[in-house]
């Protein structure tokens, strides 16, 4: 029998890509809510109990409350792509190359949270780090990072395309976050295993999918004889094996002008860059992905398949 997949909110931004993803697999039974029904509580809540796995596309408040709603009920697994449950003890945290352990403890789970996509570039650049002892836990880290606008959902996808939008953005590129109190920082600083909270700071580019996300830092300040060299070995050592993450060489890496930020739009890849010149002291890591890929839809699908047992 087909494994009953059902995407709660699968009309918003991430849950119609996970739609599309799953629109070609014949090895699943995808349920589906008639659009007229979208606000049937009774038959939302059958759906999820109906369901093998549920992905919940939906705003923390709403994604809590669907939990709720398979309190006890434990036949029906959960991958969450809302912040809610991102740093919470009982959820397997859905990045399958954090570490060795990580795809087993997602295949085992039934509570997955996917993660979110400025965390997942900024932790697949600091994690191997801290786990290599190359940088200290109370190293001051910054990130600062810029996605296309289809991260912020429906309402900014409106707000930047339709100039007749009352709230259309005209602004090309936009800061935001300012207070510096993102809703993210508290899951780049766990899974980071950062013991000193992170700066983070955001940005918006006026481009529908892609992400660059960038965390320099100084060698001198680094555990050991740091370079270039010893830290892009210990990334490549840290995703041996792995497909999705790739780590660029040192001299591709080299020989580039410039990294565009939608190089990997509608793709599920995420490239990794060393970039710096040696001797100098001073190295920038680079985190290139699609947000709405391995930042969003396309994590969502591979921890799907990891619990299927197909990843």
């Amino acid at each position: 029998m087909k494994p009953k997949i059902f995407i709660d909110g699968e009309h918003g931004t991430t849950g119609l890509q996970i739609r599309t993803r799953l629109a070609g697999r014949h090895d699943l039974d995808v349920l589906s809510i008639p659009e007229a029904e979208r606000r049937n509580k009774d038959m939302r809540a059958d759906f999820l109990k109906s369901a093998d796995v549920a992905i919940l596309c939906l705003p923390d408040d709403a994604s809590k409350e669907a939990v709720a709603i398979l309190d006890g009920h434990n036949s029906t697994r959960i991958i969450d792509t809302s912040t809610a449950h991102r740093i919470h003890p009982d959820w397997a945290y859905g990045f399958a190359e954090l570490d060795r352990a990580q795809r087993q403890k997602i295949a085992d789970a039934r509570l997955v949270a996917n993660p979110g996509c400025y965390p997942t570039g900024a932790i697949s650049l600091v994690r191997p780090l801290r786990d290599a002892g190359i940088l200290p836990g109370d190293y001051p880290i910054t990130v600062n990072a810029v996605s296309g606008y289809t991260g912020g959902g429906k309402q900014m996808i409106a707000q930047m395309e339709d100039p007749a939008n009352p709230e259309h953005i005209s602004a090309n590129n936009f800061l935001y976050g300012l207070p510096l109190k993102h809703k993210h920082v508290p899951e780049l600083q766990t899974h980071g295993h950062l013991d000193r909270r992170p700066i983070f700071s955001p940005s918006v580019g006026r481009f529908a999918q892609g992400m660059i996300v960038q965390v320099p830092v100084f060698t001198a300040d680094l555990n050991g004889n740091a370079s270039l060299e010893s830290i892009h070995a210990a990334l490549t050592a840290h995703y041996e094996g792995q497909d999705i993450v790739q780590v660029v060489p040192l001299a591709q890496s080299a020989s580039l002008a410039r990294i565009d930020a939608e190089e990997l739009r509608d793709t599920d890849i995420m490239k990794l860059f060393v970039l710096g010149t040696e001797g100098q002291g001073e190295v920038n890591l680079v985190a290139l992905l699609d947000n709405l890929g391995k930042g969003a839809s396309g994590a969502a699908v591979q921890n799907l398949d990891l619990m299927l047992n197909n990843g």
